[in-house]
């Protein structure tokens, strides 16, 4: 038996699944982390501990699946995307690393947007420059700390250090280092004229490979420390969306991916990657060799559910409900309750900006249109609707782009909730999906390593093997009252970008 080990790395936890041939999982394990926030602005991790924490995942996940770590064959890294990592010449991290929430480059982002002038989309596909993508962040190490910067001789993301530090091989993939500003997503190398932008060489980066390769071998003295095979063979998976997507089994054109967790993030795959008119859609290189997603990303979707349920509808306090209840089942059964449209409330939000598929940072949470007919019940239906406006927005985007779409494959909190999969079908006019293994990341990389490690055949093998369906929600007789107040709220976030601009910009 060749089992599969795969590392997921997020912004505030890594998780550890372990698959055998036949596509089941045999067992899971997270291991969490606290961000350290030295200012409003900043947002640091120590880089160690996403060694440390890995390696215990990896510990963890073995014991819980009572196998010999020896019979592991391929262990499959992914990560999030655009935290940096900055090491000197011994391999040691150069300070703490600087995670993608970071907003300290706003001056070098503004920089390099000018310097780089209207290429930027074309070369990298994406559509704004912001603190988020590293080379702002290298740029704001350069100007603001010159002693630290003077000791780094290397820059790497988060896949990138763990692959070095299980390998002893620095290499990445145009899926993970796509949103570095500095990836040509064309020509599949580093673009020189934002390396030539931030004053540095292509040396200082990793060698690129492509997504799904081999990085290398599992170097002996971790493979002694874990108990792991010095065979077992360590693949890119690439960033942690894009090996979701394969986990969803969307690697073709025709289906939406998309998770409500805290954002809401949406995955497309496209054949090539500049075909948006409108240009406002990320393009990302997907963990699909050849492949390329549209990746919009809206910063409060789950998030914005949770801080109703926080503020608003149940003291967490009071002894009658603490560790009792099940609140967001309440609140399900709440906007079970209310028709649809909310009797005229609408919600915006944008608790933390809004970016896909307008960018606007300087958005803010509304609810509009309520009176004193108006119920707890209502806010909470509101908020659900809002998050499936907000994806019938980027999917109707993307249809602008000419990629049309047949499905909603949907992961995240938000999937167990039947209700909030109604609202989403009746919005869209798309059947939701849901997926038996809601890991999709862990999945993804499963595929990926099983291909490397020739378990599977192909990707689409994988796919067939390792993704099943748990259910499907169709659309239903509110399809043709939802459009109507889907307009209204489009109409509703145009009327106010221009009040949010005015009033809430920096």
């Amino acid at each position: 038996m060749k089992y599969l080990l795969s590392l997921d790395v997020g912004t505030t936890s890594i998780k550890a699944g372990l698959f055998d041939e036949t596509g089941r999982c045999l067992a899971t394990a997270l291991e969490e982390y606290q961000l350290i926030t030295p200012a409003a602005d900043r947002v640091e991790l120590d880089a160690q501990v996403y060694w440390r924490a890995s390696k215990e995942t990896i510990r963890r996940v073995i014991s819980k699946a009572a196998i010999n770590g020896h019979e592991i064959a391929v262990t499959t890294v992914s990560s999030q995307g655009e935290t940096l990592i900055m090491l000197n010449e011994d391999g040691q991290p150069v300070g703490n690393a600087i995670v993608w929430m970071d907003n300290r480059a706003v001056e070098q982002a503004r920089t390099l947007a000018a310097t780089l002038g209207a290429d930027i989309y074309d070369v990298t596909g994406i559509p704004e420059v912001v603190p988020t993508w590293p080379a702002c962040k290298i740029l704001w190490i350069k100007q603001n700390e010159p002693e630290r910067y003077s000791q780094i001789t290397h820059f790497l993301l988060v896949q990138d250090y763990l692959i070095y530090l299980l390998t002893g091989n620095m290499v990445t993939d145009g899926s993970i280092s796509c949103t570095t500003l500095l990836y040509d997503i064309v020509q599949h190398d580093w673009w020189q004229k934002a390396l030539n932008a931030i004053g540095i060489q292509a040396d200082h980066l990793p060698r690129i490979q492509s997504p799904g390769s081999i990085a290398g071998k599992l170097s002996s003295h971790v493979a002694a420390e874990l108990g792991l095979s010095e065979n077992l063979i360590v693949v890119c998976g690439g960033m942690d969306q894009c090996a979701g997507a394969i986990g969803a089994g969307n690697i073709e054109e025709g289906v939406v991916s998309e998770t409500t967790g805290a954002a809401l993030t949406i995955q497309v795959t496209i054949r090539a990657p500049l075909i948006d008119p409108a240009r406002s859609m990320p393009v990302y290189v997907h963990s699909v060799p050849g492949r390329y997603l549209f990746v919009p990303v809206c910063p409060t979707a789950g998030m914005a559910f949770k801080w109703l349920k926080d503020n608003f509808i149940v003291d967490l306090d009071a002894p009658e409900t603490a560790g009792r209840v099940d609140l967001y089942e309440i609140m399900n059964q709440m906007s079970e309750s209310v028709p649809e449209g909310c009797d005229g409330l609408i919600m915006l939000p944008h608790l933390m900006g809004a970016y896909s598929p307008v960018s606007n940072p300087s958005a803010r949470g509304s609810f509009t249109g309520f009176t004193l007919l108006h119920k707890k019940a209502h806010f909470v239906r509101a908020v659900q609707e809002a998050v499936a406006y907000m994806l019938r927005q980027n999917i109707d985007v993307i249809g602008r782009a000419g990629v049309a779409i047949n499905e909603i494959r949907t992961s995240g909190g938000a999937a167990r909730s039947s209700i909030w999969n109604q609202i989403k079908a009746d919005v869209c006019g798309l059947p939701i999906i849901r997926l038996e293994n809601e890991d999709t990341g862990l999945v993804g990389d499963a595929i990926l390593g099983g291909v490397a490690a020739e378990v599977f055949k192909s990707i689409d093998e994988g796919v067939r093997i390792m993704v099943h369906r748990s259910g499907q929600v169709n659309p239903g007789e509110s399809r043709k009252a939802y459009n109507g107040y889907y307009q209204r709220y489009v109409d509703l976030d145009a009327t106010l970008k221009d009040y949010f601009i005015r009033n809430y910009s920096n």
